[in-house]
């Protein structure tokens, strides 16, 4: 029995859910609705750094997911749908996306994350329409949505976590845990839909059913809305942020689209389906294309019914609307790219002044009081924190006057205020100083070959540090940028394996120590050594103070030049990147030499794709076109196994470095 009324709207119609997940099948068969289960194809491996938040990522692969069923079953099972749904789930925590672990060391890295914290379990759903014409073409237009569940994890004991890892429930659930069945027991509470979490948001699917077969609209009601309709058959990973639902931060409300609902044809923007088994589609004028509900934060939803008719639009609407935005985001994209040096210098301005900081001390200043306690103009000031809030690094309340009071973002509260134990002002300074001055001889560089660094300089050798080391106050900032990657990278790589089996290790060109500190932390019977340049070492006190861990020590040297000290593990974390293939086969030659067997390499860099497509941020650094050159994680893999390692674990830990572990044979 159909326990929905919602539901029965699909009777008659080929169903397909674009899926495998045991779960999902469950949730849909049991509210009733009659469908095929036809598994997309769509290989899961979107590149999530060009997503500006996780329900984006998790959308597209919803629509991709189902997309790639819609369009391979008129020729592989050769009927057409008239409906596919594809459905993702992941667990996002900090801005990190969770998705299935790989192995049981993938799950206890997801679960260690997630204990005694909140995270967000986000669905992405996408509805493909399939309409196919009268020339056997298929026009597909999608709608789409995600939903939020807020849940929160209990403190887990070690013993805890293994136990419901050896139980083999993580391996397949997004996040590592299944809420309904033993993972239970690890949430302490949750905020919002349960089936959600599940694995499928069949509260919010009901409510867009009802607005795609709502009875209740009449000729000429227009309806405004926030998501898109596709009707356009390009593949958008291309471009994932073509589409609508991928919107600027600069704008928290997208641009609605404004579509005219007529009963009947001709002008039902889908008019009646032809299917290949002769078959036509009920005649339900309702069948028209109603764009999705985006997410409301607070439950509300985001459509509106306006009042005043409109022309009516043609059978072919909106399609032409369809195309039409998807050149409109084309283009906005292409002028994201354009004046991305405009945002990046506003930060660094921004930074630099200290704006952060003052809003830190003093939230809810007006702009006169922000630019007097920056000793800046008025409208100067004004405009840069208007664009701040643009970019999403500010956010301005209603005030007593129009201009508002400003306060920081909670992205801004984390990375940009000079208290934060994930503060990246020493990397900003950096980039503003250094790395812009650099990037602006990108096109000499390129057309010559040589490296930016030597455009800016006098260095004549394949010494990086030669020039970044010229002065102490040059050294030093190149320090605090160092230190605030090590800062908010570190636990990633830290946690992304089980190291407790050594007991000591050796972090060379460790810098500040701030992965060193990260280490004896999270393995207290670990001893840490810092192995770096004596003018490194030197200044190292300004970042940790002695005392703080006994159990971590600097030691003076060059690990080109001088012996390594003895470690049961090594750790190269943004090392080899930057060197010559010379100096890298001799930098792991003499480590291989210096290690017994079992002992370990751990390495941290940005791992490329295999085909070399992304991340954009390690294919922007190797830009630089210094001596050394950016690899896969296969590539680096390939490098520790001719001298002597077995790599045991690979990790692409979605923070900013990805991290590789070896074993000396």
């Amino acid at each position: 029995m159909v326990l929905n009324p919602v539901i029965s709207k699909l009777s008659g119609k080929l169903v397909v859910l674009a899926s495998s997940s045991p779960r999902r099948l469950e949730i849909l068969t049991n509210v009733g609705l009659r469908f095929e289960v036809v598994p997309s194809w769509f290989k899961e491996n979107l590149n999530k750094s060009l997503f500006k938040e996780p329900h984006q990522y998790a959308v597209e692969t919803a629509r991709q997911k189902a997309l790639e069923v819609a369009r391979r079953m008129p020729f592989k099972h050769l009927k057409t749908p008239d409906v596919v749904i594809g459905a993702d789930t992941i667990v996002t925590i900090d801005g990190l996306i969770l998705e299935k672990p790989r192995d049981k060391q993938d799950a206890y890295r997801m679960l260690s994350r997630l204990s005694g914290k909140e995270h967000s379990v986000l669905t992405g759903v996408a509805i493909v329409l399939c309409n196919q014409q009268e020339n056997e073409e298929t026009e597909y237009q999608t709608i789409d949505f995600y939903e939020e569940t807020r849940v929160k994890f209990a403190d887990l004991s070690e013993t805890m976590l293994w136990d419901y890892i050896d139980s083999g429930e993580p391996m397949d659930k997004a996040g590592g845990y299944g809420i309904q069945a033993l993972g239970g027991m690890l949430v302490e509470y949750i905020h919002g839909d349960f089936l959600n979490v599940v694995g499928f948001p069949l509260n919010r699917f009901c409510k867009q059913l009802d607005l795609l077969f709502n009875p209740e609209l009449t000729s000429n009601e227009v309806v405004h809305t926030d998501v898109r309709c596709n009707g356009s058959t390009t593949d958008p990973i291309e471009n994932p942020s073509s589409t609508s639902s991928l919107s600027s931060p600069a704008t928290s409300n997208p641009p609605q689209a404004e579509i005219t609902i007529q009963n009947g044809p001709p002008t039902s923007p889908a008019p009646k389906m032809k299917r290949k088994d002769g078959r036509s589609a009920p005649d339900d004028s309702s069948w028209a294309l109603v764009n999705s509900l985006s997410k409301c934060s607070e439950g509300q939803e985001n459509m509106s019914a306006a009042g005043s008719a409109v022309p009516p639009v043609a059978s072919r609407g909106p399609m032409n609307l369809v195309i039409e935005k998807v050149h409109t985001d084309d283009l906005k994209r292409i002028i994201e790219l354009m004046d991305g040096f405009k945002a990046s210098k506003a930060l660094f301005t921004a930074s630099k002044m200290r704006v952060f900081d003052l809003l830190q001390k003093r939230p809810g200043l007006e702009g006169a009081e922000v630019a007097r306690g920056l000793q800046a103009s008025l409208k100067g000031t004004l405009c840069l924190l208007e664009a701040c809030v643009s970019l999403g690094l500010l956010e301005r309340k209603q005030g007593a006057n129009e201009e508002g009071m400003y306060e920081n973002s909670r992205l801004s509260q984390r990375f940009l205020v000079s208290d934060s134990p994930s503060s990246l002002l020493g990397y900003m300074a950096h980039s503003d100083e250094t790395v812009w001055k650099l990037f602006s001889h990108l096109e000499t560089s390129v057309r010559e070959g040589t490296n930016l660094q030597a455009k800016v300089s006098a260095q004549t050798t394949n010494d990086l540090f030669q020039d970044m080391y010229s002065d102490d106050e040059r050294k030093l900032r190149f320090m605090k940028a160092m230190h605030g990657i090590a800062a908010v990278a570190g636990p990633a790589v830290i946690t992304a394996f089980d190291l407790s089996r050594f007991k000591t290790a050796c972090d060379l060109g460790g810098c500040t120590g701030s992965m060193a500190h990260g280490l004896a932390k999270a393995y207290p019977r670990m001893s840490v050594t810092v192995y770096d340049l004596p003018s490194v070492v030197e200044l190292s006190g300004t970042f940790c103070p002695p005392g703080l861990d006994n159990r971590v020590s600097f030691v003076a040297g060059d690990f080109f030049k001088d012996r390594l000290p003895k470690a049961d593990l090594y750790i190269l974390a943004r090392i080899l990147h930057d060197w010559t293939d010379d100096k890298v086969h001799a930098l792991l030659s003499k480590i291989s030499d210096t290690c017994t067997p079992g002992c370990g390499l751990l390495v941290s860099e940005i791992f490329l794709d295999r085909d070399r497509t992304g991340p954009s941020q390690g294919l922007l650094q190797a830009l630089g076109l210094g001596p050394g050159k950016q690899r896969s994680a296969g590539e680096y893999g390939a490098l520790l196994e001719s001298h002597g390692f077995t790599v045991s674990h690979i990790a692409h830990t979605d923070s900013l470095l990805d991290a590789l572990l070896g074993v000396k044979d």
